[in-house]
């Protein structure tokens, strides 16, 4: 990706929107993503990542924080409707997020090379990108993350669709403020601290953040099926860190691992009393700078 002019402005306690929050917006051609960066700025390879569903770069804080302290630099953004984020055109599936992501790096002057962190969703999305871009993508983390295969198992099609359903719900009550008292309780379940924890939960409680989810979720299988047509490289470096003892849920764990099993430089951590949220929190965080080291080691 060559540079190009760089516009974008700094968001510090609120935008001209009266949006606020960490980090910069974007434009990527007409609209902007919100983009948060951590570490020196002449480190490199670049750690980008990628958030869940219904996640923004606020899940990222306690990961970007400790890679910075090791000397890394790392971005997390929002993607397009999510978060700070504007929303995108339509349809919002596999190449169009992929899309965007290219866009969001190249206005911001980040050229790579790059490492991606994927969590959840965002695996399959990781996958699709690093796919795309063989000759700058050195190495992947996948963070209790989706594989296209997951969408096989049986009750996740239906799992998914009450997801999106109470996604649109969420929405429609988030918009009379409803939301409010939910987000209270259930916003941070990753256990962020200070001001991430703080836009953690307003996102959380966002009308706009609940629609862009449903819409997001609602094209799972195809954004799944985009990825499944994908396979790394077996030379890329993968770690694959999962929630939970390697016991827990054996058919999913064997999914979950697999591409670290495929590569010749593979990593595989699994982590006993952590969930899906809170293995990005305080508590658990550091398997994850593990798997990057991992990754920087095998470059």
């Amino acid at each position: 990706m060559s540079r190009v002019s760089q516009t974008f402005e700094r968001l510090s306690t609120a935008d001209r929107t009266g949006r606020s929050g960490r980090g910069e917006l974007i434009d990527i051609g007409g609209r902007r993503l919100r983009m948060v960066r951590a570490g020196p700025a002449d480190a490199t390879p670049t750690i980008v990542c990628e958030h869940g569903a219904f996640g923004c770069a606020a899940d990222w804080a306690e990961v970007q924080r400790r890679l910075a302290a090791k000397g890394l630099k790392s971005l997390a953004y929002d993607r397009a409707g999510l978060g700070l984020s504007d929303p995108g055109p339509p349809p919002r599936n596999g190449p169009a997020l992929a899309q965007d992501l290219e866009r969001l790096l190249e206005r911001a002057g980040e050229p790579g090379p790059y490492i991606l962190v994927g969590h959840s969703m965002g695996g399959l999305m990781t996958r699709i990108f690093a796919c795309r871009h063989p000759d700058q993508v050195k190495g992947v983390v996948l963070v209790d993350a989706a594989t296209p295969q997951v969408w096989d198992m049986r009750l996740v099609p239906r799992v998914l669709g009450a997801y999106h359903a109470g996604m649109r719900v969420l929405g429609a009550g988030a918009r009379v403020g409803l939301m409010r008292p939910v987000a209270m309780v259930f916003g941070n379940l990753i256990g962020l601290t200070g001001e991430a924890a703080v836009e953690k939960r307003r996102i959380y409680g966002s009308p706009s953040h609940a629609r862009g989810a449903a819409e997001e979720v609602g094209r799972w299988a195809e954004i799944s099926a985009c990825a499944g047509e994908l396979d790394f490289d077996p030379e890329l470096p993968i770690a694959v860190v999962t929630a939970g003892h390697e016991n827990l849920w054996p058919r999913l764990k064997a999914l979950q691992v697999a591409p670290a099993l495929a590569s010749r430089h593979g990593y595989v951590e699994h982590v006993a009393g952590a969930d899906h949220a809170s293995l990005l929190g305080v508590r658990f965080a550091d398997p994850i700078v593990r798997g990057v080291e991992h990754v920087l080691r095998a470059i």
